[in-house]
This record gives structure tokens, C-alpha cells and sequence, in this order.
């Protein structure tokens, strides 16, 4: 079986997540024998040589729509759908703020996309995008979908609703590393004041606000990435505002990540949105308790063993991450991250998503 990944075009100059969810399947789909190559939506891709076009990212489908359209034999989509809209209408001030206040979220990201064509030179996408906009472009890549892979129940279901559209599904979580991120690894020996939070820098991660929390408190804070690309702004910002007991780690490689996350009493995620959090499941691995948002589907994950914060609100901020200090972690559900979220499972039941797609076209 021969697969071809395919996702945004700065998927590896602005890494995020989906980059992670897409090296890592890859990995593991290997280990399994299936014969996986990435791609960029830019690169030209010889569709006579894969049985199958696995898409990432439904919320940039103007890459993907030209892809999925000249591909035709099995396609499947990783949505990984995320909805920005309350952090563009809420934290982008003066006339941008304004305008994705009035804009919505469809029209939103059909400007943010127009956008990156005439400032950034990205012409690759399906000029349909162009003609008849964001709304359109993200239901055709459903549709010409065979199954779409959400990370989550509560992601579908967010999906359906958004766009009023019945489709066949499989979840597929997020998961971690146990390779790098051990379960025999010593966790015992935390700093119960020391707080880190690992993802790019970014508005939407919103370290600005976790930063103005633990500002001059009992609490050391270590912020660990590099600024996305469009974000350089907000990095300095952070970097201003931040006092005595903030410090700043750029992006390392996980295996570096280990001896924060096991020194760490506390990882804190309070974004504006997250499908799961990668680095919320790599820090409870490790033993830390996790503080994250409230917006997107990681109660389906973590439930009531992590703490929530209303990402606006410096004040719910500061006690999710005073009372997370307090507590001890939670070893059971340590070992269900094991258990369920490592990268051999995903691999595992996106395989088997492969197998029924492929049976269901010879029939």
C-alpha cells in the first residue's frame, strides 16, 4: 500500500501540530508496512504511483482542494478543524479586529488565505477557492473525501454542525511518542513552583496572557518555542511584558523537551482553541499536571483530571495553574495515556480506516 501525505504549504517553515500528527503517523504507518511520502500542497505529485491521498488540515482546503480533485482513487482527511474565530474577534485590535468582528469565520479565513497569496507568494491553491470562497472549498474537500479522520467525537460533531454535513468518519487521536516520552522515566522529582508551556508562539496559544497571570508570582515560568512566522509582534510583546520569573527556551526537539516537562509540577496550555494539545498529552506522560483551555474538544481528552481556564480571564488563568500546583498528578491517568494515546495506536486505526476505504472502492 503506497500513501501520499499531503498538507499546507509552510507545513515544515511554521510547524505546528498537524506537523507532528503527520511525521509521527507516518512513522508508525512504516513500522506497519504501509509506504507513506509527505508532501507540501506546492510539490507535484505523481498520483499514478499511491493507492491512496491522505489530506491534513481542513481549515486551509484551498492547499488541498486541487489535490483531492485530480486525485482519483481513495482520498482521506485528517480534519484537525479548528475555529479561531472568538481569538480573531476578540484579541485582534484596531481596524483587523474590526473587520473579523463584521467578516465571520468563513469569510475570515477566506481573507487570511487571499491574504497569504498576495503577501507571501502563495499561489498554489485551487483558483475555485478564489471564485467561490472558503465555505465552498471546505465542504467540496468533505465530499470528495471517502472518510474524514477527526481527532476526536467532539471535533465531528463541531464539524457537522458548523457546516451542516453528514459524513462517514473515524476517530483518530492525537497521541505521544513513548519512545521519547517514557513511561519509565523518574517523575519524582518536580519543582511544585515551576510552570512551563511548550507550543509555538503565537496569539492563539496565547502565552501573552499566561505570561500577565504568573507575572510576579510565586511561580517560575518557562515559555518554551519560537515565534510563528506572522507572530514576531507578539513574541516581542511577550518578551516586554514578561517579569523577573518569566524566562523564554526557543524550540527544541522533544527529546530536549523531557527534562522541562519532568522538572515541571505544572504544563499550562490556555489557548484560545485546541483540537487536543499535544504537548498537554506529552506533559501528563511525564507526570505534570496540565492546565488548558476550555474552547475545542479537550474535555473528550483529559476530562476532569486537568484544569480549566477561560483564556480571556488572567485571573481563572492564575488559579487553574495555583490549583494544579497543589494537587498530585494522576497516575491512572498516566497509564491511560499509554494505554490509548501513543502513536502505534493512531497508526494502528488509521490503517484500518485505509483497509475499509480500500474494500469499499471494489465494491
Amino acid at each position: 500500500m503506497k500513501v501520499a501525505f499531503i498538507s499546507r504549504n509552510t507545513l515544515f517553515t511554521g510547524r505546528g501540530g498537524d506537523t507532528i500528527q503527520m511525521v509521527k503517523t507516518a512513522k508508525y504507518l512504516r513500522d506497519l508496512g504501509v509506504e507513506v511520502d509527505i508532501f507540501t500542497s506546492s510539490e507535484k505529485i505523481d498520483y499514478d504511483k499511491y493507492d491512496i491521498l491522505h489530506g491534513f488540515n481542513v481549515i486551509r482546503p484551498a492547499d488541498l482542494l486541487k489535490h483531492f480533485k485530480n486525485f482519483k482513487k481513495v482520498k482521506v482527511l485528517s480534519t484537525i478543524y479548528v475555529n479561531y474565530q472568538e481569538y480573531e474577534a476578540q484579541s485582534r485590535e484596531g481596524l483587523l479586529g474590526l473587520i473579523f468582528r463584521l467578516l465571520g469565520n468563513n469569510l475570515t479565513e477566506y481573507l487570511k488565505t487571499t491574504a497569504r497569496w498576495i503577501i507571501n507568494g502563495e499561489k498554489n491553491f485551487d483558483i475555485s477557492y478564489l471564485i467561490f470562497g472558503h465555505k465552498y472549498a471546505f465542504k467540496k474537500l468533505i465530499s470528495l473525501s471517502s472518510v474524514i479522520l477527526p481527532n476526536s467525537k467532539s471535533e465531528y460533531l463541531r464539524l457537522a454542525k458548523d457546516y451542516d454535513i453528514v459524513k462517514n468518519y473515524e476517530v483518530i487521536p492525537n497521541a505521544i511518542d513513548q519512545s521519547i516520552f517514557r513511561p519509565d522515566l523518574d517523575i519524582s522529582n518536580k519543582q511544585d513552583n515551576l510552570v512551563i508551556s511548550v507550543a509555538k508562539i503565537d496569539g492563539r496559544k496565547n502565552q501573552l496572557n499566561l505570561i500577565r497571570a504568573l507575572n510576579n508570582s510565586p511561580f517560575e515560568l518557562i515559555i518554551i518555542g519560537k515565534p510563528a512566522p506572522n507572530h514576531v509582534n507578539f513574541y516581542n510583546q511577550c518578551k516586554r511584558e514578561a517579569a523577573a520569573n518569566v524566562s523564554f527556551v526557543t524550540e527544541i526537539e522533544q527529546e530536549e523537551l523531557i527534562k522541562y516537562y519532568l522538572r515541571a509540577k505544572v504544563h499550562a496550555m490556555p489557548s484560545w482553541f485546541e483540537t487536543t494539545g499535544l504537548s498537554s498529552l506529552e506533559a501528563v506522560a511525564l507526570g505534570c499536571n496540565i492546565v488548558i483551555t476550555n474552547k475545542g474538544d479537550t474535555f473528550e481528552y483529559f476530562g476532569d483530571k486537568a484544569f480549566y481556564c477561560e483564556p480571556d480571564d488572567v485571573t481563572s488563568i492564575y488559579k487553574a495553574v495555583r490549583l494544579a500546583s497543589e494537587k498530585k498528578s494522576d497516575e491512572s491517568y498516566r497509564k491511560r495515556v499509554y494505554s490509548e494515546y501513543i502513536w502505534e495506536k493512531t497508526a494502528e486505526k488509521t490503517l484500518e480506516a485505509y483497509r475499509n476505504c480500500l474494500n469499499s472502492s471494489l465494491h
